[in-house]
């Protein structure tokens, strides 16, 4: 379901593959200017029939000197249209004008220092300094002669550039993301500056977008919706409960993979705050059996999201007939699983994009797949979704599969279940819940010697994983107050019996990922 409106103002994100490709849509989106990620190779006279005020070129995993490097339509440079290329859409810019790029010597990943070099509208009301996130192998070694070097750092000589006495702009950085903390105000010069765009597009714009896109889609037709309780779904329910009404029924499944006394709390929460039908099934046997001895994380994935696909076309048959399966899938699962059509890389794949078999006799509706989960946080919050619901924490459909590294025992799901429970007990008796984006314990095959009481004790390692993130694209580890992760791993070793020690997760995405598998 793509986000069109004709009413306004545009920019069109050209997709070469980024992990962050969409996200700089969703950036421009927050800014009030409706956006779209597109195909890198859009003919020109395609984008010129959209009437876009401004054109980004993403960034890539490929370099601009490999075979088969992806390109643009040549003709969207002579188009009169504003653009900024974003790392790989830089050095397009570069090869395109007649510059050369090569690899670098010394490779830019995380936090970096850039010294603007003279004034631009694009870097407009900011410091000298500026600290943005890099992620790049490659450089400009030679810029075109009609170019100007707008900022530099150590290792980019071009950090930012822009071709002399028109709109066509470079940076080699990457403004979308949170870890570059003025990247905001960098693009909405672009926007606002640059492509003089009108801020028009609002999220009450977008959810009654939705719900009459629903309405097309779906028609006549009955809809399931896979409810798992969390804001993601939630707000999949009432879109769809706005948009069809009785036509609508949520099945909210227990697969045994599921955080302490979550599975009532979903039940009661949604009988409570909802008027719409609700099946519960228990389903922890079946998948619990389907996992015995898979310890390829991978495998997992693949293993129930089929499973989840088996209960919904049995209880389709149970409850239905239905002709569509709703799921909140949002962007982060797409373009980690890489389905997009782009030459994005696979990350990892997610059980609701990747997992779901050919054989499924369902037609498949994502209402959110183009947005992240702060977007749909403001979304739910506008269709009346309550407080205990749009701050639940992120949880993953496979839930503590995930999180147990290996092959999935009682033992460690007991272990990863009771400690993630205090995890989020100490936060909340903190006030920190609310601060951070995700936290959860994992454990896998590891153990330490340990003391209990007098004697010698062998038990397993706990790794408590705390993030902070806005859209779970880039995340950085939480440095909790040394008290607290003291409280943590006291009650821990203290309160689940076959632990030994506690670890801390200081990892941030990327290189990392936040869910351990």
């Amino acid at each position: 379901m793509e986000l069109n409106d004709n009413l306004h103002d545009s920019v069109l994100v050209l997709d070469f593959g980024a992990q962050y490709g969409h996200l700089i849509a969703r950036k421009i989106r927050e800014c009030g200017v409706r956006s779209e990620l597109v195909p890198y190779d859009l003919p020109e006279a395609e984008i010129q029939k959209r009437a876009p005020k401004g054109l980004v070129l993403s960034g890539g995993p490929t370099s601009i000197y490999d075979d088969g490097s992806p390109r643009c339509d040549p003709a969207i440079f002579s188009s009169g249209i504003p653009i900024l290329g974003i790392c790989y859409g830089l050095q397009l810019i570069v090869d395109f004008y007649g510059g050369k790029v090569r690899r670098s010597e010394k490779r830019e990943y995380g936090k970096t220092e850039i010294h603007r070099e003279q004034s631009s509208e694009l870097f407009k009301g900011l410091d000298d300094k500026i600290v943005c996130w890099m992620s790049h192998g490659d450089t400009a070694e030679t810029l075109p002669k009609d170019f100007a070097i707008l900022a530099r750092s150590d290792n980019s000589p071009a950090a930012a550039i822009q071709r002399v006495g028109s709109q066509t702009y470079g940076v080699q950085f990457h403004p979308e993301v949170s870890h570059t903390p003025r990247g905001q105000e960098i693009l909405r010069n672009y926007l606002f500056e640059i492509c003089h765009c009108n801020p028009s597009w609002k999220i009450e714009t977008l959810s009654d977008q939705l719900i009459d896109g629903i309405k097309k889609q779906v028609g006549n037709e009955r809809v399931l919706c896979a409810m798992s309780g969390g804001v993601d779904s939630a707000t999949v329910a009432v879109l769809l409960h706005n948009a069809i009404g009785e036509k609508l029924t949520c099945i909210f499944v227990d697969h045994g993979l599921l955080r302490s006394g979550e599975a009532d709390q979903v039940t009661k929460t949604f009988l409570e705050q909802f008027q719409i039908k609700f099946h519960r099934v228990d389903a922890k046997k079946r998948f619990l059996s389907k996992l015995e001895g898979v310890d390829d994380p991978e495998k997992k994935r693949l293993i129930i999201g089929e499973e989840f696909a088996r209960v919904f076309s049995e209880e389709s048959v149970k409850q239905g007939p239905f002709e569509w399966l709703a799921q909140g899938t949002l962007y982060p699962d797409v373009i980690e699983s890489s389905t997009t059509g782009s030459p994005a890389s696979r990350i990892k794949s997610h059980h609701n994009v990747a997992g779901l078999p050919h054989w499924l006799d369902l037609k498949v509706l994502e209402p959110l797949r183009e947005l992240y989960k702060d977007e749909v946080r403001r979304l739910g919050s506008h269709l009346g979704l309550s407080d205990e619901i749009i701050g639940r924490h992120p949880f993953p459909g496979p839930g503590l599969a995930v999180r147990i590294l290996g092959i999935i025992t009682p033992e460690k799901l007991r272990i990863c279940r009771e400690a993630s429970r205090i995890v989020e007990e100490e936060l909340r008796s903190t006030d920190l819940y609310s601060k951070v984006w995700q936290a959860f314990a994992i454990v896998g095959d590891d153990k330490a010697v340990g003391v209990l009481g007098d004697a010698r004790s062998y038990g397993s390692m706990v790794t408590i994983r705390i993030v902070e993130s806005t859209d779970a694209m880039t995340a950085d580890w939480t440095r909790l107050p040394h008290d607290v992760t003291a409280k943590m791993s006291d009650r821990i070793t203290n309160e689940v019996s076959g632990v030994s020690w506690v670890n801390y997760a200081i990892s941030s995405k990327p290189p990392s990922t936040i869910e351990p598998q």
